[in-house]
């Protein structure tokens, strides 16, 4: 396929933020014949919440179809609720409902932006995808390799785990190459609407940050109080329901105690909260599973790497010892603090991503 096939069309993924903006203004820039959209994922942002910076509002719609306009761009909003109930919200109140502590963006990555939304791309003529995460993609020895954008505060490779050599076959990402500054300024010269309008934070359908409703109204399955126990079983009080507490918490539990207590585990079975002293957070192993390796090539024999264990966390030094295909036992040199059933360990190279999975 020549260089001017491969760049055809694209579909630009827009959220009616200033990343997409531009996103779209780039690929436009680099040849491509370009579709915007918006993908309808749910109902519950509102705008009247106070301080609500969550994404997919109304208006954001219309912010993105104001840039796509500007842009002689066709535009259109693609009704994707019912998959992104299945596929992100259930699968989050499932996870807390079971003591685990989900990244709901992560899924909705990869099942909607890069499954959903590259199966509508097919259907349209579009080769590309475009969306506006600050990451990159490259190719080298035959394999596309997904790296960390060159600004290091707005790297959002870690959520990006999960794409295939195919998905990254037919995928682009224009800021990975840029500052956030960079990309606002350029908006701003363009005249998007967009262009200082702040980023989204709230997870989108959350917008008042109350999870705990939404996994209640989601399941049909109330969380009743239950137990909070010490490591030896002493019962210290009670607490709300276990989808309102997270592995390492401090804050809210409400236990006057000699010294101060860390949720240490979320046992399910038994409704209990267990919690104790914070070096009882600290753990050198930890295990993961359904790990998706970007080569499509897993390892046979241990090595070491770098890993991220939430989206915030440092990276550490690590040793992957492979237990499967797509299992792994992480062994730390040092203490790692709240090991987090339910998040993502994301392993890296350097600013090359090896993959990732889900830490048990």
């Amino acid at each position: 396929m020549s260089d001017t096939q491969t760049k055809s069309k694209a579909l630009i993924a827009m959220s009616g933020g200033v990343d997409s903006s531009m996103a779209a203004l780039l690929a436009r820039q680099q040849g491509y014949d370009c579709i915007g959209c918006t993908m309808k994922l749910h109902t519950a942002a509102r705008e009247d919440l106070p301080g609500s910076r969550s994404c997919c509002t109304l208006d954001d719609a219309e912010d993105a179809r104001s840039v796509a306009y500007s842009l002689g761009m066709p535009f259109y909003v693609f009704n994707y609720t019912d998959d992104f109930r299945d596929r992100v919200i259930c699968k989050f109140a499932d996870c807390y409902l079971s003591g685990k502590t989900p990244n709901p963006c992560i899924d909705c990555n990869r099942y909607m932006k890069f499954e959903k939304l590259q199966e509508r791309a097919a259907v349209l003529g579009c080769d590309k995808v475009v969306t506006g995460h600050y990451a990159r993609i490259e190719q080298k020895d035959g394999l596309y390799q997904l790296k960390k954008a060159l600004d290091p505060t707005k790297d959002q490779s870690y959520v990006l785990y999960s794409l295939t050599q195919q998905q990254l076959a037919h995928t682009l990402f224009p800021l990975g190459e840029y500052t956030k500054t960079e990309i606002r300024r350029m908006a701003a010269e363009h005249g998007f609407v967009t262009a200082h309008k702040p980023d989204s934070q709230d997870i989108c359908f959350a917008p008042d940050g109350d999870y705990a409703k939404v996994i209640e109204e989601v399941s049909g399955r109330p969380c009743p109080p239950g137990n909070f126990v010490t490591l030896k079983g002493e019962i210290l009080g009670r607490h709300k329901g276990i989808i309102h507490y997270t592995v390492g918490q401090r804050r809210g539990l409400g236990i006057a105690y000699a010294y101060p207590l860390y949720v240490i585990r979320i046992c399910p079975e038994d409704n209990t909260v267990v919690v104790g002293p914070r070096e009882a957070l600290m753990t050198r192993e930890a295990r993961v599973r359904e790990i998706n390796w970007i080569s499509g090539q897993a390892p046979d024999k241990p090595f070491t790497c770098q890993v991220k264990i939430r989206y915030r966390h440092p990276e550490q030094p690590v040793e992957v010892i492979p237990t499967g295909p797509d299992s792994a036992l992480l062994r730390f040199p040092e203490d790692q603090r709240a090991v987090t059933p339910g998040q993502a360990a994301v392993f890296y190279e350097g600013d090359l991503v090896l993959g990732g999975g889900v830490l048990q």
